[in-house]
């Protein structure tokens, strides 16, 4: 069953006049070691930052908090699965408030598309409970 969808749509040339204004107090604030760290790894490393700032915010909406009630920036980390899929990693309030609308005896999957085509990055989330 569906629990939540969220999309994001991101002007990348907004992502780089921030990392241009404030550089690391930005990217610190907003994403997690990994993700600087595959982000900064680019040649072009604002429409990778992008991707990952609309995700964030489209899974903030999946989970039908925004970003209040505990859930932070940080708390949502855009990872990759071995098969190079993207999925989200939660921690902290966004972890918890994903385990309270998870139904008992489910586990929940995120689902996450990622795409981008300049000026603007897009993301999808959707939260799916799975029978345990």
């Amino acid at each position: 069953m569906i629990l939540g969808i969220g999309s994001d749509l991101c002007d990348i040339r907004r992502i780089e006049k921030s990392i241009e204004r404030f550089g690391d107090r930005f990217t610190h604030r907003i994403y997690t070691e990994g993700e600087r760290a595959r982000s900064d790894r680019r040649a072009a490393r604002a429409p990778s930052y992008a991707r990952r700032f609309a995700a964030k915010e489209a899974c903030a909406k999946a989970l039908g908090t925004g970003l209040s009630h505990g859930v932070f920036w940080r708390d949502m980390e855009v990872v990759n699965l071995p098969s190079g899929r993207p999925t989200m990693r939660l921690t902290g309030g966004a972890l918890k408030r994903l385990q309270d609308m998870t139904p008992e005896g489910h586990k929940a999957l995120v689902h996450v598309s990622l795409t981008d085509d300049p000026p603007m990055a897009q993301a999808f989330v959707i939260i799916e409970a799975l029978p345990a």
